[in-house]
């Protein structure tokens, strides 16, 4: 490749930045690399410092670096904004998709084993059953010692 003087490489969606490799082919005469999807600072080495025209580069929004105006510098701080913007996204995405699939795999985990085994079935409600009486009994002496607090203490209500 070493003798190569024209290079057209327009509209071909390549993406990521341009190889540094290029720059070593020294009898390169004529560039393009317009409407892809490039990024990254364009290389300053060897024949890329002789590529002035702009539009050689054009519609690729990521590149930066002469010849445009855009500082590499300026547009990586954007970029990695950028990619920390859509990794929080992506987490909470992934955040709502894996409740929603929790949710009612637990319920049915808890739902389905109680419906389809009679022993667990009977041991939860007795369970509860146990809970709601110590709950009840709990509740009714402390009221009785609150009320006979109240009319020792002399309060009547």
């Amino acid at each position: 490749m070493q003798g190569l003087e024209t290079l057209d490489l327009s509209c071909n969606r390549l993406s990521g930045p341009i190889p540094p490799s290029m720059s070593s082919i020294t009898s390169l005469n004529h560039l393009n690399l317009s409407h892809n999807l490039l990024s990254g600072p364009i290389p300053t080495t060897n024949q890329f410092s002789t590529f002035n025209d702009p539009s050689i580069y054009e519609a690729n929004l990521g590149l930066c670096g002469p010849p445009f105006s855009t500082n590499c510098s300026t547009l990586n701080d954007q970029d990695h904004t950028d990619e920390e913007e859509d990794e929080d996204e992506w987490d909470l995405s992934w955040f709502f998709i894996s409740m929603g699939l929790g949710f009612p795999v637990g319920f049915w985990a808890v739902c389905g084993s109680l419906a389809l085994k009679k022993s667990w079935r009977q041991a939860y409600f007795r369970f509860i059953d146990e809970t709601r009486d110590r709950l009840y009994v709990f509740t009714a002496v402390n009221v009785a010692r609150l009320k006979r607090k109240m009319e020792t203490d002399g309060v009547h209500g």
